[in-house]
């Protein structure tokens, strides 16, 4: 009786444990399949399982993704803005280049109409174009090489009336590198007139006036010098006035020279560069 009895309870208690194990099962179970489907959906796998991120997390993804997409769209603006910039400069630097560009085919057509116009015939007589202007380096020789030439004359007077050599070379070298700058001037002046110039080079008035008008400037000069170094007057007359006429006809010949010379003449043709 006893034993069977034994054999009662323990066969209660095992359908009463194993109750408990299939209530606790069933809870478990049901527990997992209430997840919220925000964490049931998230894509993170790692060996097989996939983990439900926390709300705070995600969150922090998504705000981040945000910023992400915001940071690159504002320097992709401002990079396009920057390009715009640059391209506007350059489009502006095209269109000076096809002013410019325009303008030296404009000139270059001139020129070679006005080539053919020469070539069917027409002669310098019978156009306008025979003015022209002379080279900086054309007036700076003319003026170095008529300096030797003065100062060789003005030399010889020097030493004929002081009797001496120290003297006459004081005289010639005082004034040689003054009046050479000061004629080159002169020469620059003289070439912006056009007055006395015809068929291409200059006329007889033209050097003869300037040939008068040099020897005048020439006369104060010398006898300024002649006065200071000589340290007398009457000598200083007789270097000074020896040279005037002599000089005056000297310069006139070589003007007439440099007339026929081509070299650093300038022709203006109609055309504007």
């Amino acid at each position: 009786m006893t034993s069977k009895s034994i054999r009662m309870n323990s066969s209660s208690m095992s359908m009463f444990l194993i109750s408990i194990i299939t209530v606790l099962t069933v809870t478990t179970v049901s527990s997992f399949s209430t997840v919220s489907p925000l964490f049931r959906t998230s894509s993170v796998t790692i060996n097989g399982f996939s983990p439900s991120p926390s709300i705070r997390d995600v969150g922090l993804v998504r705000a981040s993704t945000a910023a992400g997409e915001n940071g690159d769209k504002n320097v992709t603006n401002r990079v396009i803005e920057q390009l715009e910039r640059e391209e506007a400069k350059i489009s502006k630097q095209r269109d000076i280049a096809m002013q410019k560009l325009n303008k030296v085919e404009e000139t270059l057509n001139q020129l070679q109409n006005k080539k053919q116009e020469y070539l069917n015939g027409m002669t310098l007589n019978s156009s306008p174009s025979t003015n022209f202007c002379e080279t900086t380096a054309r007036s700076a020789v003319k003026a170095l090489m008529w300096r030797v030439i003065a100062g060789s004359v003005t030399f010889i007077t020097s030493l004929k009336f002081s009797g001496s050599v120290t003297t006459a070379f004081s005289i010639v070298g005082s004034d040689f590198l003054s009046k050479a700058f000061t004629m080159f001037v002169g020469e620059r002046l003289m070439n912006k007139s056009q007055a006395g110039r015809k068929s291409g080079s200059d006329g007889a008035g033209r050097s003869l006036m300037k040939a008068l008008v040099w020897r005048l400037f020439a006369i104060c000069n010398t006898l300024t010098m002649a006065i200071f170094i000589a340290k007398d007057i009457s000598i200083a007359s007789k270097i000074a006035g020896s040279d005037a006429i002599f000089k005056t006809a000297l310069m006139y010949v070589y003007e007439r020279v440099w007339a026929k010379i081509e070299w650093g003449k300038e022709y203006q043709v109609e055309y504007y560069l």
